[in-house]
């Protein structure tokens, strides 16, 4: 591939409408080199790896903006990049090297060199205007964050309410998405990261968080009546909440305190322990408006299939990340989600490692005596040797995957003119559980970023769907979507449907599960040779932690997974050993443009790190 993250990447909106077509075109491709065989010895045979990736199928967008001429339009500010193979059109000329446009905003500065910055306490120029909150992880002492008491205060600064709010929404046309193109960063995979979480903590071991930002989510809503309105999840919200009367605050925060240790008191629920979640609540004297946030808003479970102590083990979990960074449990990664695994590529870069783009694999070389891996073809026909083989799922061929049953998820992205449930502040990071129509089909949710994310230009939000799949993506979300936002493009439209906000642009599309699969279950693959799946359908990113210190325990049993990496300066290297800057490959993921002041100063970020003291 040409990006980072494989079926985890985020990209801009030009990069995306390759994405798009190249998937919609499924070409084949060719082998560079047609005489790699000859590399193969008599006592070796090959498995060939796919050449076509058909993890993402039935690939749908639609515009439904002003549909100008995009046709000359360019990226402001576009750096220079290699041509992506199969742009045309608006995409296209959207990657052309920029020779009159200057750019809009300074890249950021290279990771290690904000070190000094961070260690001075001055803030990194992206949220120089926001208020800003360090993850540190001394605070796992505290236990009494659960309900809202903040073992760390985000700044309570509020952006001034929006004067554009109260009129109608900034009429935005399709060239100016492309022109504004770079300012999105825009996930194939939604997820939002728990605060007391498995990634969370990774991310503050190894020391990875230093090349992120974080900006909290900040409130989560119910979809219930053919309405959107907030939850009320910490202390303070459910006591300042107009929306439930005193009695239901007290049997909601009654309920809650129970959940945080209901393993003490068992005799509550094991009579239960056969029956749903949803069942149980219903014996708890909640009122039915209580048991909708519980259930869809709180644990976010589906009221069928999760059975009552998994339900508490989810509520559970939600209250202990609660308070930690913000009155929701959930952050989200400046930038999109897909800088998460190119912080992981740059850590891994500082201390040699090479990863390279447009490298396509043609084979694996076994050793037909001793049944290992022993090397790969490149499609340069060149032969690597190594101990150790890697491959994500949508590698293999067919004929190793017979035996398999893959999931699918499907994801719907959506570019609207205004947020779900506006309030005066217009920069808002929401997550939005919508319970499905028909019991036994899954819930959606519905995770909407605003521009201060940096996944988004200025009045504008990015709305991203996901559930497990049952039928095409389009057919599983367009209902979801028409409840929640005006699809019409004519002027002429009901009063109800101008309340809603209005897509410009969408595109659905079936996402591969491949989660869960048992490597036995891969036909005929060397034991030297693990298998990583692409994305889960889960909110969080706990699966993908798992499994990657599982195959790092397998291989190397005595190691530590992700240790904390020694200062430079404790560094000692062999006079023969090569520095990785005077390697040829350049393994910097592309800089990404400054947050405008209007954007920074509109919502506060959060950086994941450790105490300075801390070792």
């Amino acid at each position: 591939r040409n990006y980072y993250g494989g079926n985890w990447a985020s990209f801009s909106f030009s990069g995306l409408l390759s994405w798009i077509k190249e998937n919609q075109e499924k070409t084949d491709t060719s082998d560079d080199c047609e005489d790699w065989r000859k590399l193969i010895l008599e006592n070796e045979e090959v498995i060939s790896l796919s050449k076509k990736d058909k993890t993402i199928q039935h690939v749908e967008d639609f515009c439904f903006g002003d549909q100008d001429s995009a046709e000359d339009v360019e990226e402001a500010g576009a750096l220079p990049k290699l041509p992506i193979f199969g742009a045309s059109g608006a995409e296209g000329v959207a990657q052309e090297l920029e020779k009159e446009c200057p750019p809009m905003e300074s890249a950021l500065p290279e990771a290690e060199s904000q070190e000094p910055e961070k260690a001075t306490g001055t803030k990194p120029a992206s949220a120089m205007e926001g208020n800003d909150t360090e993850i540190t992880s001394k605070n796992e002492s505290c236990h009494s964050t659960a309900l809202g008491e903040s073992a760390l205060e985000l700044g309570k600064t509020e952006a001034a309410p929006s004067e554009i709010s109260a009129q109608e929404p900034k009429k935005i046309t399709y060239s100016q998405i492309v022109r504004e193109g770079r300012r999105f960063n825009i996930d194939l995979v939604s997820k939002l990261l728990y605060s007391r979480g498995l990634l969370i903590d990774l991310l503050i071991k190894s020391n990875v968080s230093r090349y992120a930002e974080f900006k909290n989510a900040t409130r989560i809503l119910a979809f219930r009546e053919g309405k959107v309105e907030q939850v009320p999840c910490s202390r303070a919200d459910v006591f300042n909440s107009r929306q439930l009367a005193m009695v239901e605050k007290r049997m909601l925060m009654k309920f809650l305190t129970f959940c945080l240790d209901y393993e003490q008191h068992p005799d509550e629920y094991q009579d239960y322990e056969n029956s749903t979640f949803a069942q149980f609540l219903r014996t708890r004297k909640l009122t039915p408006s209580l048991q909708h946030f519980i259930l869809h808003s709180i644990a976010m479970v589906s009221e069928t299939d999760c059975s009552t102590l998994e339900g508490l083990q989810a509520t559970k979990k939600f209250l202990q990340c609660l308070g930690r960074y913000g009155n929701t449990p959930f952050l989200f990664p400046l930038y999109g989600q897909g800088e998460i695994p190119q912080c992981f590529c740059r850590m891994c870069a500082v201390f040699g490692g090479i990863y390279c783009l447009r490298h396509s694999v043609q084979c694996l070389v076994v050793d037909k005596e001793s049944g290992r891996c022993k090397a790969i073809v490149d499609h340069f026909g060149q032969r690597i040797s190594a101990n150790y083989f890697i491959v994500e799922d949508s590698y293999l061929s067919e004929n190793i995957c017979t035996n398999v049953c893959y999931r699918q998820i499907s994801r719907a992205v959506l570019i609207t003119d205004q947020s779900v449930l506006n309030t005066d502040s217009e920069q808002q990071v929401s997550i939005l559980t919508v319970p499905p129509v028909d019991l036994g089909k899954p819930a959606v949710c519905v995770i909407e970023l605003c521009s201060s994310t940096m996944t988004c230009m200025k009045d504008t939000y990015l709305v991203h769907l996901t559930c497990p799949s049952a039928k095409t993506a389009r057919e599983d979300l367009e209902p979801v979507v028409q409840k929640l936002f005006n699809l019409n493009t004519e002027k002429e439209t009901e009063n109800e449907e101008l309340e809603k906000p209005r897509v410009l642009w969408a595109v659905y599309f079936n996402m591969r599960d491949s989660s869960g699969v048992d490597k036995n279950l891969y036909d005929g693959l060397p034991s030297n040779v693990y298998v990583c799946s692409g994305p889960d359908s889960a909110l969080g990113n706990d699966c993908a932690v798992k499994q990657a210190e599982t195959i790092f325990q397998e291989m190397f049993p005595t190691e530590e997974f992700c240790p904390p990496p020694p200062n430079p300066e404790d560094i000692i290297y062999d006079e023969d050993e090569i520095a990785p800057e005077e390697s040829g490959f350049s393994n910097s993921p592309e800089t990404k443009p400054e947050p405008s002041t209007e954007e920074s100063s509109s919502g506060g970020s959060t950086a994941v790190k450790k105490e300075d003291n801390e070792e």
